[in-house]
């Protein structure tokens, strides 16, 4: 049985995986990985890769996309599948990385719970934002990280590398999974990663936003445990 490795995204802990935790099990062990030490993507990687098995199928979603494509930099070898979800090769724009650092700087002078809030209601596709079981997992994860977290983790996704020149190199079954309606990561930045990739499956959930694996639980499983027994 192949363990599997899922990496979490930005202010997320384990629960962002807790549905597809259930469904992957049966397929190998299951593993969530820490992303909350290392001030850049090649340090959360590294740290990792330290922790993990020989060989792994590989998942993250969104900044734990980003790091999932720092492994495969850094040791391809070792990874025998590839999903990345709700996320993008392309680095950030100055707009983009403005924003980011003004995120922060709000979390550092606001009351933490009402930024995480607002966050969360522009992330998720517009029939999830009122859906109390998100927004409380949302809220719990953000606290559980906390400012610092938030801090440190947005300066390894402003400081991650263009992963396009990568995505060519990756052998191995890859699925490329999105939302139909993602405010952060547009379709076509997942369409631009199916091509690029050799082989890749592209795979858009119905009615969901950024945070596939919340809001569209039962599809995500069912493209994951496809991904994990193909």
């Amino acid at each position: 049985m192949t363990p599997i490795i899922l990496i979490p995204g930005l202010l997320c802990t384990a629960e962002i995986f807790a549905p597809q935790v259930a469904a992957l099990w049966p397929q190998g062990p299951v593993t969530v990985a820490n992303t909350l030490t290392g001030e850049t993507m090649a340090d959360i990687a590294a740290a990792i890769l330290a922790d993990a098995p020989p060989r792994f199928a590989l998942a993250g979603i969104s900044m734990g996309g980003y790091v999932a494509l720092e492994i495969w930099r850094q040791a391809p070898e070792r990874v025998v599948k590839l999903a990345l979800l709700s996320t993008q090769a392309v680095p950030d724009a100055p707009e983009q990385s403005a924003q980011r650092r003004a995120l922060v700087a709000l979390a550092r002078k606001a009351k933490f719970s009402a930024v995480l809030r607002q966050a969360t209601a522009s992330m998720l596709h517009p029939q999830h934002r009122d859906d109390p079981h998100l927004t409380a997992v949302t809220l719990r994860m953000g606290l559980t990280v906390g400012i610092e977290g938030l801090a440190r983790q947005t300066a390894a996704i402003i400081g991650r590398p263009d992963s396009r020149p990568t995505l060519p190199t990756i052998t191995v079954p890859t699925l490329v999974l999105t939302g139909d309606s993602d405010p952060l990561m547009p379709l076509e930045r997942s369409q631009e990663m199916a091509a690029a990739i050799p082989g890749a499956r592209l795979v858009v959930m119905p009615q969901c936003g950024h945070s596939s694996t919340l809001e569209q639980p039962d599809a995500v499983n069912q493209a994951l445990v496809d991904w994990i027994t193909s």
